[in-house]
């Protein structure tokens, strides 16, 4: 990853292709309709993903006349190397992670998604309230890109913030394709010299011929009649010698278990956990100098793993969380789940440092390394003590005034059950497994009101597409687009129904998600 000054994050957007006046999208949003119509049909009496209700919320959002970004991006297949072994896996433009996209709020995004991998594939924004034709979900929102062909995704980003994006067909996310979108603040208040993007991963494919359908292939074949879901916390973890039914050995995690987890970290033990493609053996550096304050934006792209991360020597103030900034916290160490996103301030000390991501509760980690100055670099194993200081997760969070959802009682309450068990890998909201035509019926104008109540023994990041919610914590609870429910636990947030369409509500562990943790909130017309 680059390691851009703050007048060049600012001043330039070295990813892009090209620039253009905002009409000139209008021509490439008609060029990307749907062969054959939309890609679902919505029941009667539901917005559908091109409808005229989609297209006046994006009329609105593009009213400001920001600046046409034109990207082209290719998704192929690649050697890619970790540090210290190189796989065979898939990415785009043949970097892990992929080139970071950077856009203005306001702007609108054109890109060109060249599909060269021997699958269909998608691109889901992750975070954005974009319009909902163009959020990436195949058999919802758009058909699925055939392999050899293009989709042209075209969209104004309405608000600044940390987001990023990756497909959202089968567990290709646990693959080498996610990059980082930056969304900049036209009128930004943080002060900071320099910026870090940081994105965590856990890493399965190409690996002794292991690959993510093989992963959920041996997972879908259950636990043996035992339901591993905090069950055999005393028993010392393990990756079991039995070959999976596909291919590679068996990636089953057994036996593991963290307290700030509510028992089971997860299912997968990954041979490699990553900070920006590359490994703790072989680490990627951020240079600066001693003082300089560092905008650091935390990405959590793991397929299976939440990871506590710290920066040795250094206190952490969190500034946003999902993009929406929050009341200034300090801490020293961060709680992740998958799909989440922090950014943090951190005045640089004088010497080389570990940016240590822990692999909760499956007893390992990776770091990347921060050097201002001499000294030896840490090693592989460097395990700061940050790690076990004060650790900050979204619900110690305030959101800033600026952004808080206004009162509101709620018009509108769904309540999910969150069901399934290891046993079965049975995954699902009340004990129905997604299928597209699911509803969850909101009208626009409403503030909605969602309860998760967990009936499960493992934890689960919840992720909204297309809306920021709140978490229900008095009325001042940080914005969010996800959030961990832990075993046994309740989560409430609210949102307002103010983007139309219909939108996946899902688990982020992507295997609890294949498996069938999906479903839909969509408007009614």
């Amino acid at each position: 990853m680059r390691t851009p000054t703050r007048r060049s994050v600012l001043g330039a957007s070295v990813t892009l292709a090209g620039t253009g006046v905002l009409a000139a999208c209008s021509d490439s949003v008609a060029s990307t309709t749907i062969p054959g119509g939309s890609a679902v049909s919505a029941p009667k009496g539901y917005v559908v993903p091109d409808g005229e209700e989609v297209a006046a919320a994006e009329k609105k959002r593009a009213a400001s006349g920001g600046t046409v970004r034109k990207v082209r991006l290719t998704a192929a297949e690649s050697r890619l190397d970790l540090g210290e072994r190189t796989v065979r896996s898939w990415s785009y433009g043949g970097d892990l992670p992929g080139e970071e996209i950077r856009v203005t709020a306001g702007d609108t995004l054109a890109l060109t998604l060249a599909n060269h991998l021997p699958d269909t594939t998608s691109l889901h924004w992750h975070g954005i309230a974009l319009r909902n034709d163009m959020d990436g979900v195949p058999g919802l929102t758009q058909r699925p890109i055939a392999s050899g062909t293009e989709f042209h995704y075209c969209f104004t980003v309405p608000h600044p913030g940390t987001y990023w994006f990756h497909p959202h067909a089968g567990v290709q996310l646990d693959r080498g394709l996610y990059a980082p979108l930056i969304v900049d603040d036209p009128r930004e208040p943080l002060s900071y010299d320099r910026e870090w993007v940081v994105l965590l991963d856990d890493w399965v494919d190409g690996v002794d011929g292991s690959t993510p359908n093989a992963v959920l292939h041996e997972l879908r074949g259950g636990m043996g009649g035992m339901d591993m879901g905090g069950s055999m916390s005393g028993m010392s973890m393990r990756t079991e010698s039995a070959t999976s039914s596909d291919s590679g050995p068996s990636r089953r995690l057994t036996g593991a278990h963290s307290d700030k987890l509510g028992g089971d970290p997860g299912d997968v033990a990954y041979p490699y956990y990553l900070v920006n493609g590359r490994t703790a053996k072989a680490p990627s550096v951020f240079r600066a100098r001693p003082g300089d304050r560092i905008r650091i934006r935390f990405i959590n792209a793991g397929g299976d793993t939440a990871f506590r991360v710290a920066l040795g020597g250094h206190e952490l103030t969190v500034t946003h969380t999902d993009g929406y900034p929050v009341r200034h916290a300090k801490g020293d160490a961060l709680l992740i789940g998958m799909g989440e996103r922090y950014d943090v301030v951190v005045t640089a000390g004088d010497g080389t440092f570990p940016l240590t991501a822990l692999a909760e509760g499956k007893d390992a980690s990776t770091m990347a390394v921060l050097r201002t100055g001499g000294g030896a670099a840490p090693t592989a194993e460097a395990s700061p003590r940050e790690l076990d200081g004060r650790l900050l997760a979204a619900h110690k969070l305030t959101a800033d005034e600026s952004v808080a959802l206004k009162r509101r009682s709620p018009d509108r309450t769904i309540r999910l059950q969150l069901t399934g068990t290891m046993t079965h890998y049975d995954w699902a909201f009340d004990g129905k497994p997604y299928n597209a035509s699911q509803r969850h019926p909101v009208r626009a104008g409403e503030r909605v009101r969602l309860e998760f109540r967990n009936r499960t023994s493992m934890w689960h990041p919840i992720h909204l597409h297309g809306h920021t919610f709140a978490l229900a914590k008095g009325q001042d609870g940080p914005r969010k687009d996800t959030a961990l429910v832990l075993p046994g636990g309740m989560l409430t947030v609210d949102f307002d129904a103010d983007n139309p369409g219909l939108w996946m509500l899902h688990c982020h562990n992507v295997y609890h998600s294949e498996a069938g943790m999906m479903t839909v909130v969509g408007y009614q017309s």
